[in-house]
């Protein structure tokens, strides 16, 4: 069923957006896709071949990347999976006695359709699919 899958961005959690873009930009002349906001974050997304960089900044500190950031500092936040099949991953998850965050899946960045699987269920890896 997930043959097909593909890594579809790393979410980075960044205290400074612009300071870690710099690297991205200045260093490798990677420009980024003009700025979105969701969950409480604003996210820059940086193309990577057929994969993407999201640097992502908490608008607030009660987001998840708010709570993230004041737990664990910066640091890759999640890996988000591009599956064929999004409502057939989540049940095959359900299936597998796999935690899930998202029951059903929800509007992200880009009006893509996502879900995240808790990370105690993944060896402590905040996953993400979409499709």
């Amino acid at each position: 069923m997930l043959n097909n899958a593909r890594i579809a961005h790393v979410g980075i959690a960044v205290s400074d957006l612009e300071a870690a873009l710099a690297f991205y930009r200045d260093v490798l002349g990677i420009e980024p896709h003009p700025p979105e906001e969701a969950d409480g974050a604003t996210i820059l997304s940086l193309p990577f071949g057929e994969s993407d960089i999201e640097l992502m900044s908490s608008n607030s500190p009660d987001t998840p990347v708010g709570r993230f950031l004041a737990k664990r500092g910066p640091g890759i936040h999640h890996i988000c999976y591009r599956v064929p099949d999004l409502d057939a991953a989540l049940e095959a998850c359900r299936a597998a006695g796999y935690r899930l965050i998202d029951e059903i899946p929800r509007t992200g960045a880009a009006g893509r359709r996502i879900a995240f699987i808790h990370p105690k269920a993944t060896s402590g890896i905040l996953l993400e699919l979409t499709d």
